[in-house]
C-alpha cells in the first residue's frame, strides 16, 4: 500500500473520525482506498460524514456570539435582573433576524442529517433535532408577525448547545479512532533506491518489486523485503507489538513501517501496495471498525425505538397541553423539549466508541480484531484449545537433555555431535549447532564427512572416527549400554523425544535428547488462563507420549493426540457438545476448519490468507501470552459497553417524563435549552467513560 493511499485514509480519518468509529463500512480497501462513499447507519455517526471538527467549531462560535444579543433582547434579563436592553428602531426584530441566521447557518446541518436519515428510512437523532428546531423556528416566525410568545432564545441556545455537543463528541471520537491514522503515518514519504553505483530518492509510488532500497540508521523501512546487505536491530513495536528491537541479518525479512536501528541496510523489495503486511493490517483494522457487536446492534435498535417513542410522546404532550388550555407556545415548548431530551445521541455513541478504542488497544498489543463479534465472544470462553506445534512449542527441534557416558563431560558430548553435523542442513543438525553456539562451545574441524541415509552422519576429528545418529546406528555398532544409561533413555523416549547417540572409536560417548521445545511463554499463558477460570486444552498430531509429556509439563487440563488436520474441527465440536464455548488457537493453515467451527477463532500469523479468512482474531506475534490478553480485553470492553448503555438509556428514562411536563404541578419544568444541556452532558459522560477504557487496558 503506497503512501498516497495511506494519506487518503488519513484524511478520511481526520474528517470522518466519528463515522469510522461508528463502524461504517469502508468498502473494499482497493488502490483507491476509501474513496467509496460510506453508508449511513442508524445509531451511528454517519451524520458527521463530510463534516470536520473545524466546521463544527466555527458554527458553534458564530452561533454562540449571535446568541448573546438574542438573550439580551429576550425577557430573561427583565425576569432575572430587572433590566432591559436599549431599544431602537427595529430592535424588536433582533431576535428574529439573528435566530434566522443561527437556524440556517448553524441548524441547517441537522436538517440535512434528518433528510439523509429519512431517505434511508432510519429516523434517528438528527430527525429529532431537526423536528425540534424547525417547529420552534416556524412557530416563532409566525408569532413574530402576529401576537404571542416566541421561542427565539430557546431556539438559539438549543442549536448552539447542540453544536457544542456534536463538536465535543467528534473530538472524543477522533481521539479514540486512532488505529488507522497511526498506521497511515508509519510509512516514510520517500525511499532511497540503489541505481548502480548511486542512489536516487523516489516516492513510494515509484517503487517496484525487485528494487533495492538503502535504509540508513534510524530510518523507516519503506516496503516489505529481504536484507541483501548489512545487519541491524529493527524496531517493529508499532507493527507487531514486540517491545524489543529484533536482530536482522542477511536474508531476513523486514516489514514496511518498522524503524531501522544503528546499522545501514540494503533491502530488496518483495512486496508493494496491497500485498504488504501493513496493508493487510490496515484492511483488518478497517474491517474490525466496520463490523458490529451484538451490543451495538442492540443499541442501534434501541435508538430507533427511542426515536419513535420520542416523536409519539412529544406529539402526545403537545396535544395534551394545547387542549388543556396551556397555550400553543407552552405546548410547543414541551414538544421541543421531549424531542431534544430523547435524542439517542449518547445511545448511538455508547457502543461504537468503546469498540473503536478496544480495537485500537488490541492493535497496539499485537492483536488484530477482524470481527468484533469474536472479541465480544471471547469474554465467555470456557476452554482455549491450543494447537501444540508452533504455538505452545517452538515448532522446531531443540536440545532437551544431554546424557554423557562415564568419564565424559556434557560439553564434550555436545561438541562432538555439533561438529560432526556442522555440514548438515538437517533440523537436528541445526538444533545441535544452535545449542553449541548458545553454550559458546567451539566447533571442531572435521574430515571425510559422510551422510548415512536414515541413520546419521560420520566424520573424522583429530584422526578419530566419530558416528552421530539414531538407535539403529547404535544397534549396528554392537556396543553394550549400561543399565542406568538405558533407563534414562527409556524415560526420555516415553516422553516422545528424539534420541541420538555419539560413538567414538567404537565407544559410546553419550546421547542427546531433542524435542520440540516448550515455550516458556506457554507456561505463563496457561497459568494466566487458569487463574481467569478458563480451561486449557491441547490438540496435536503427535503421539500419545509426546502429547502427555507436554500437557503434564504445562499443566494442561485436557489433550487430544494423534489428531489428523481434517479431524481437528471434530474435536472442537466434541468440546462444544459438552456445552463449552471454545476458542481455537492455530496457525490458520491446516487449522482453518477448526478455527471456523470454534466460537472464537484465533489465528497465528497475520500474513496468511487462510488465517485472515478463517479467524476472527489474528495474532501478529506467535506468543501464547496474547490469548489471556484477548480474554481480559473482551471482558473489560463488554463491561464498558454495558456501563455506557446504562448511562444512555437511564438518562432518557429519567428525563423524558420531565420534558413532557409531568411534574409541572411540582414546579419542575425542563426548558428546551436545559434539555439540550442534559442531552449533551449525557453524551460527554458516555464518551469520557469510553476513553477511560484506555487506562483500564494498561493492565492487559
Amino acid at each position: 500500500m503506497d503512501k498516497k493511499n495511506f494519506q487518503v485514509m488519513d484524511e478520511n480519518c481526520e474528517h470522518c473520525a466519528a463515522e469510522h468509529t461508528a463502524g461504517h463500512d469502508h468498502g473494499k480497501m482497493s488502490h483507491e482506498m476509501s474513496h467509496e462513499k460510506m453508508p449511513k447507519e442508524h445509531g451511528g455517526h454517519g451524520k458527521h460524514a463530510d463534516h470536520s471538527l473545524k466546521m463544527f467549531a466555527n458554527k458553534f462560535w458564530v452561533s454562540l456570539i449571535l446568541t448573546i444579543p438574542i438573550l439580551l433582547y429576550s425577557e430573561l434579563p427583565q425576569i432575572f435582573f430587572d433590566w432591559q436592553a436599549p431599544a431602537f428602531f427595529g430592535s424588536s426584530y433582533v431576535p428574529f433576524i439573528l435566530s434566522s441566521v443561527i437556524f440556517f447557518y448553524g441548524g441547517w446541518i441537522f436538517i440535512k442529517g434528518a433528510k439523509q436519515e429519512l431517505e434511508a428510512r432510519l429516523p434517528g437523532m438528527m430527525t429529532l433535532i431537526a423536528l425540534a428546531i424547525s417547529a420552534a423556528y416556524l412557530y416563532s416566525v409566525f408569532i413574530t408577525f402576529t401576537e404571542g410568545h416566541t421561542l427565539f432564545w430557546e431556539l438559539a441556545t438549543l442549536i448552539t448547545i447542540m453544536l457544542l455537543g456534536h463538536w465535543l463528541e467528534m473530538r472524543a471520537v477522533e481521539g479514540a479512532s486512532g488505529a488507522l491514522k497511526a498506521l497511515a503515518k508509519l510509512l516514510p514519504d520517500t525511499a532511497e533506491v540503489v541505481r548502480g553505483e548511486r542512489t536516487e530518492i523516489v516516492s513510494l509510488l515509484e517503487l517496484k518489486v525487485g528494487d533495492v532500497v538503502l535504509v540508513k540508521p534510524g530510518g523507516k523501512i519503506p516496503a516489505d523485503g529481504n536484507i541483501v546487505e548489512g545487519k541491524s536491530d529493527v524496531d517493529e513495536a508499532l507493527i507487531t507489538g514486540e517491545s524489543r528491537p529484533v536482530a536482522k541479518d542477511l536474508g531476513d525479512e523486514v516489514i514496511a513501517g518498522s524503524i531501522n536501528g544503528d546499522g545501514g541496510l540494503k533491502i530488496k523489495v518483495s512486496k508493494i501496495g496491497e500485498s504488504t503486511f501493513l496493508a493487510g493490517v490496515m484492511r483488518l483494522v478497517a474491517q474490525a471498525e466496520a463490523s458490529k457487536s451484538r451490543l451495538q446492534v442492540l443499541s442501534d435498535r434501541a435508538a430507533l425505538y427511542l426515536t419513535v417513542i420520542a416523536i409519539s410522546t412529544g406529539s402526545l404532550a403537545f396535544v395534551a397541553w394545547f387542549f388543556s388550555g396551556a397555550g400553543a407556545a407552552f405546548a410547543l415548548e414541551r414538544f421541543v423539549a421531549v424531542l431534544v431530551i430523547a435524542c439517542p445521541h449518547a445511545l448511538g455513541l455508547a457502543v461504537p466508541l468503546v469498540a473503536s478504542i478496544s480495537t485500537t488497544m488490541a492493535a497496539h498489543n499485537g492483536l488484530l480484531i477482524k470481527q468484533r463479534l469474536a472479541l465480544e465472544a471471547a469474554r465467555k470462553v470456557d476452554v482455549v484449545l491450543f494447537d501444540k506445534t508452533g504455538t505452545l512449542t517452538k515448532g522446531e527441534y531443540g536440545v532437551d537433555t544431554v546424557i554423557p557416558n562415564v568419564n565424559v563431560s556434557i560439553p564434550e558430548v555436545l561438541q562432538l555431535a555439533a561438529s560432526i553435523n556442522s555440514r548438515s542442513e538437517h533440523p537436528i543438525a541445526k538444533a545441535l549447532l544452535n545449542e553449541a553456539a548458545k553454550q559458546k562451545i567451539n566447533i571442531l574441524e572435521i574430515f571425510d564427512f559422510q551422510r548415512i541415509p536414515g541413520k546419521g552422519a560420520m566424520a573424522k576429528i583429530s584422526g578419530k572416527e566419530i558416528l552421530v545418529g539414531s538407535a539403529t546406528l547404535l544397534g549396528e555398532s554392537g556396543l553394550e549400554v549400561r543399565e542406568e544409561f538405558k533407563n534414562q533413555i527409556n524415560v526420555l523416549e516415553k516422553q516422545g523425544k528424539t534420541i541420538i547417540y555419539i560413538i567414538s572409536e567404537n565407544k559410546l560417548i553419550g546421547s542427546i535428547a531433542l524435542a520440540d521445545i516448550i515455550r516458556e511463554e506457554s507456561r505463563e499463558a496457561v497459568s494466566a488462563l487458569k487463574k481467569m477460570g478458563v480451561r486449557v486444552a491441547m490438540i496435536t498430531g503427535d503421539s500419545e507420549d509426546v502429547a502427555h509429556f507436554v500437557a503434564k509439563e504445562l499443566e494442561i487440563d485436557e489433550y487430544f493426540a494423534k489428531v489428523l488436520p481434517e479431524q481437528k474441527s471434530e474435536k472442537v465440536k466434541f468440546l462444544q457438545g459438552r456445552g463449552q464455548r471454545v476458542a481455537m488457537v492455530g496457525d490458520g493453515v491446516n487449522d482453518a476448519p477448526a478455527l471456523t467451527q470454534s466460537d472464537v477463532g484465533i489465528a497465528i500469523g497475520a500474513g496468511t490468507n487462510v488465517a485472515i479468512e478463517s479467524a476472527g482474531i489474528i495474532l501478529v506475534k506467535n506468543d501464547p501470552r496474547d490469548i489471556p490478553k484477548i480474554v481480559r480485553l473482551s471482558r473489560i470492553t463488554y463491561k464498558k459497553m454495558l456501563q455506557n448503555i446504562f448511562w444512555a438509556t437511564g438518562y432518557n428514562v429519567f428525563a423524558l417524563p420531565l420534558a413532557a411536563g409531568i411534574l409541572v404541578s411540582k414546579g419542575v419544568l425542563l426548558q428546551p435549552a436545559v434539555a439540550a444541556i442534559l442531552m449533551s452532558l449525557s453524551t460527554i459522560i458516555v464518551a469520557v467513560n469510553a476513553v477511560l477504557l484506555k487506562f483500564e487496558g494498561r493492565r492487559l
